[in-house]
């Protein structure tokens, strides 16, 4: 299992608790999210004030116990503070960007008995690494269906840079790749014609192409975030933070609820469609009900009405047959 780590900024008024200025010059809080790569889940939030720190390794701590804590059994064993390695079951790995490569997350994960993989401040140290690699030294970087990435090279800095303050077998993995049209570059970026990108992991293996295109792919949780806002995140209405913290954790439950009714129902893009496609095509056909109130009618007319029939019989389905599964077979099956 993949738990990503980042956080937002979400614009709110003055008159509400917490709400400060941001560190973009905007004006709200700055809420902590863990999500689960795999299915796009919310598995636990922290709603902080706006001039929290994204770096706050605090913050992280909290966070990591909140979300493992939301997991099964089966997923939590091994995972506890000073568990013993042998017992665990189920691999977990964290990934974060730069703000989340502190030693405290490190060092958590490792009494966790949980691999992390975290993106790097390319400093001198790593400026200096780069430059004492050799040009055959560089392994073209992969795409997610095994193709080789366009204009793009990764290489492993664990020997040419000092990571002895990390925890024992942390890896420096570094990827340089033709900037694209728009992107910020450093001067060291500037003079090397090239934009760099660096990690830090404890994960072994020899392939660091397969290692890099792992934590690239942690942008995907810029979508769960985008896809919470469009379920209410975007909007605190309540002055208490204690409400508010309510509030989030509603719409964390909207975007699972909503998320998983996409995989069981829907079939083709739908599946992956954002909330707002879903609110227009299926959400929001017109219909009436009854007299007894028994039946819905559903406006025929309406496009995708035939596409929420469908979805509604899939997940119907799906539920008569997880409510006849004996506890052995669901426990198996989480």
């Amino acid at each position: 299992m993949i738990v990503d780590v980042d956080s937002t900024i979400i614009r709110t008024k003055a008159d509400k608790q917490d709400a400060v200025p941001t560190y973009k010059r905007t004006f709200g809080h700055h809420p902590l999210l863990a999500m689960r790569a795999e299915t796009d889940e919310v598995l636990a939030g922290i709603l902080r004030p706006g001039n929290a720190g994204a770096n706050c390794a605090a913050d992280h701590i909290v966070l990591l116990a909140d979300a493992l804590a939301q997991l099964p059994p089966v997923w939590q064993t091994g995972h506890h503070v000073g568990d013993d390695q042998s017992i665990v079951e189920r691999r977990i790995l964290v990934r974060s960007d730069s703000a989340g490569a502190s030693h405290w997350l490190a060092e958590e994960c490792v009494e966790r008995n949980i691999e992390f993989s975290l993106g790097y401040q390319i400093d001198g140290r790593v400026r200096d690494g780069v430059a004492c690699v050799q040009t055959g030294c560089w392994h073209p970087a992969v795409e997610t269906d095994g193709s080789r990435r366009d204009g793009a090279e990764v290489v492993e800095l664990t020997g040419l840079v000092n990571l002895d303050i990390w925890p024992a077998g942390t890896r420096l993995i570094v990827r340089r790749e033709r900037p694209h049209p728009g992107a910020q570059l450093s001067l060291f970026d500037t003079i090397e014609g090239m934009r760099h990108t660096a990690f830090i992991t404890n994960r072994t293996g020899a392939d660091v192409a397969a290692l890099e295109l792992q934590q690239r792919q942690r942008a995907r949780a810029e979508n769960v975030i985008r896809d919470a806002k469009a379920t209410g995140l975007s909007n605190l209405p309540f002055d208490d933070i204690v409400n508010n913290d309510v509030w989030m954790q509603l719409c964390f439950a909207a975007n699972d609820l909503l998320g998983w009714a996409q995989r069981i129902g829907c079939t083709g893009q739908l599946r992956r469609a954002t909330p707002k496609t879903i609110r227009h095509r299926l959400l929001h056909i017109a219909a009436r009900i009854t007299p007894t109130g028994q039946r819905l009618h559903l406006d025929r007319h309406w496009p995708w009405t035939d596409v929420l029939l469908d979805a509604i019989h899939r997940v119907r389905t799906a539920f008569t047959s997880l409510t006849v599964t004996t506890p052995q077979a669901a426990q198996a099956a989480l």
